[in-house]
């Protein structure tokens, strides 16, 4: 389906190579944006974390970056669509060169639903490479990015495999970033997660917390944990 229809704004994702997917929405539903009146989304594919996060947040300004052009553009077009196009812009820019360009931009919060095949065989396709593949050295960055413009309470939260989520946890200190909490995802129950959600801050107010979040309560039907996240944003909901 190229075009998803939101309760308040819709998503054209027809030329870009990241389709919304279960990771993106469930970034944007159960980050915490309420502090958050500064937003960077890296990656941003059809912008609909931002969107999302925009919709959640009324003071929030985001500027949303992604290095493939189409991506840029489609997001472009779904922001200047949506009722909160005056507070999203989008940039054609990897991070390192946005903050490059921006050395003393600093952020409430930092959010990616990054490229996650890691290390892993490549696509014989470009576009297909520049959204789902990356290696240790983009998420190396990332945090290193974060520690240096995240603002004093700021946060990164980030959605990623189990393997990654590992290679973060395990990095982070370096960066002086702390893991304040983890959402472990499951499918159902009984199965193993498949996603973390972390965030991680530069000052923790509280101890590592960890919560569960399950998407089905049996098959074809969605947990009413699932259905509170998004029920402001579904029309299914």
């Amino acid at each position: 389906m190229s075009v998803f229809h939101f309760k308040e704004f819709v998503v054209n994702q027809e030329n870009c190579p990241m389709k919304i997917n279960t990771d993106g929405v469930l970034l944007g539903a159960l980050c915490d944006v309420q502090k958050a009146k500064s937003i960077c989304d890296i990656g941003t594919g059809t912008g609909v974390i931002a969107l999302m996060l925009a919709q959640r947040n009324h003071e929030s300004k985001i500027d949303a970056l992604d290095i493939d052009y189409r991506a840029v553009d489609t997001a472009s077009m779904n922001f200047q669509n949506s009722l909160f196009h005056d507070r999203l812009s989008a940039h054609h820019h990897s991070f390192i060169e946005f903050f490059e360009m921006h050395p003393t931009k600093k952020y409430n919060l930092i959010v990616s639903n990054p490229p996650f095949f890691l290390n892993a065989l490549k696509s014989p396709h470009h576009q297909t490479n520049l959204a789902k593949h990356t290696d240790e050295s983009f998420f190396i960055d990332l945090l290193r990015i974060a520690s240096t413009h995240l603002h004093e309470n700021g946060s990164l939260e980030i959605i990623v495999p189990l393997e990654i989520s590992l290679l973060l946890q395990h990095l982070a200190n370096d960066y002086y970033l702390h893991l304040e909490r983890k959402i472990i995802v499951k499918s159902f129950q009984d199965k193993e997660a498949f996603r973390h959600i972390l965030k991680f801050q530069k000052n923790p107010s509280v101890e590592e917390q960890t919560e569960n979040f399950i998407i089905y309560e049996k098959e074809g039907e969605h947990s009413l944990q699932y259905k509170s996240a998004l029920k402001n944003f579904f029309t299914i909901f």
